[in-house]
């Protein structure tokens, strides 16, 4: 019998409750090793349905819970709060689920609600429809909102909830073009407004020779970022080297992409850069003549941080930094000269003279190669095509790292070789 809300237990639930322990422990129990193919996927498949179906029971609940403010027995502000505590979920997970059960539990979304509890639908194509719905204009009747709603379900049938969250922004084209158009421009400038009043960037040194940051940019211009990390970590701009770590395994995709943008950084165009104080936005690096030369010294940035020379040196060839060169009373001696780095007609020369990295064996096309200085622009090298060559981001480190040696034949190609 099924006892009133509140008064303790009912012999109804624990035979169900007892019911369901037993399926899972069955089905806990069960050997998938032993399993053969078509029963892996079977048990996959009603596991899936079964999560959907378990889902449409916790919102119905915690709908339910909500409804009576049983948090309030333990004080509680919030009814997740209150879940969370008792199932050790966190409160965000929780609270999700009991908005979504809230939701749920309206009458205009009792067709979502029933595809849930039948697992057809999954939980976050659920919370998809029912945002997507709520987020119509308010001058949207019902009846239309009735239509968009039956007009997710129907596409839930084939996209998953990210592609249902894009369709449903513009679910009003599909069920009512005549208001459609409006919305959905109002609806883009809404978004381009807050995304351009988000905007942020944080960088923080770790002191080790590391930076971390964290940025919020438009997605427009995340997009853009993507694309040109993605072309320039495009692994037929390198070589099998390249593309291996230290212990010759293939490197992550996360690891080439923050490879590629460290080269974006490096190699951006100085000529294009804003002025602050009537100079480019350059970073200037400060050392010694000796430090220049020597195999094992460090300069200083005019932040505070330090670098290695051999590093100061590779950089010089390309990237953004004015190395000022200081004499025994440290008098600068080298502030620059009128051009540092290969202009666009003397890359183009360089590619057709070289073809591509000038590593015996590399075969990175010109595209993705440095132009670099055989005579160190640190050391009063001279930017034109004699004193230049084309190396891959790999060689070029190569050439500006003290323990190797590069040796340059008749050919224009080069080797390098560990010095022992």
């Amino acid at each position: 019998m099924w006892l009133v809300p509140g008064d303790g237990s009912s012999p109804v639930v624990d035979a169900l409750l007892g019911r369901f322990d037993a399926v899972l422990d069955d089905l806990g129990s069960l050997s998938a090793g032993g399993l053969v193919d078509a029963d892996v996927i079977r048990v996959l498949d009603a596991a899936t349905t079964a999560a959907s179906r378990v889902a449409a029971v916790q919102c119905r609940t915690v709908a339910e819970a909500d409804r009576r403010r049983l948090g309030d027995v333990v004080g509680a502000r919030h009814t997740h709060q209150w879940w969370a505590r008792r199932s050790r979920m966190t409160q965000s997970e929780a609270n999700r689920l009991t908005r979504l059960g809230v939701a749920l539990d309206a009458p205009q979304h009792t067709e979502v609600a029933r595809r849930l509890a039948d697992g057809t639908l999954r939980v976050e194509q659920a919370r998809v429809i029912v945002e997507a719905v709520g987020a119509l204009p308010s001058h949207v009747d019902d009846e239309v909102r009735e239509r968009a709603e039956a007009a997710l379900l129907e596409l839930a049938r084939v996209h998953d909830a990210r592609e249902l969250k894009q369709l449903g922004k513009r679910i009003l084209d599909t069920v009512a073009p005549e208001v459609g158009e409006s919305h959905e421009a109002k609806r883009l400038e809404d978004e381009e407004r807050r995304a351009a009043q988000s905007v942020d960037f944080t960088m923080v040194d770790d002191g080790e020779g590391r930076c971390h940051g964290r940025f919020t940019v438009p997605s427009h211009v995340g997009a853009i970022l993507k694309r040109t990390l993605l072309a320039i970590a495009n692994p037929a701009r390198h070589s099998s080297d390249d593309l291996r770590d230290g212990s010759g395994e293939w490197k992550p995709s996360r690891r080439r992409m923050g490879e590629a943008f460290v080269e974006y950084v490096e190699r951006y165009p100085v000529d294009v850069m804003p002025q602050t104080a009537g100079v480019n936005a350059t970073v200037v690096v400060t050392m010694t003549l000796q430090d220049l030369l020597g195999d094992h010294a460090t300069a200083l940035l005019d932040d505070g941080t330090r670098m290695s020379a051999a590093q100061a040196r590779r950089l010089a060839c390309e990237a953004g930094i004015i190395p000022v060169v200081l004499g025994g009373k440290s008098q600068p001696l080298d502030l620059g000269r009128a051009r540092r780095l290969f202009s666009k007609a003397q890359r183009i020369a360089l590619g057709l003279r070289d073809g591509g990295c000038t590593a015996r064996g590399c075969e990175t096309t010109a595209s993705g190669c440095h132009a670099h200085h055989d005579d160190a622009w640190s050391r009063g090298g001279l930017t034109d095509l004699a004193n230049g060559r084309f190396l891959c981001p790999r060689h070029h480190r190569l050439a500006h790292d003290s323990r190797y040696a590069m040796t340059v034949h008749a050919d224009n190609k080069v080797n390098f070789v560990m010095r022992t």
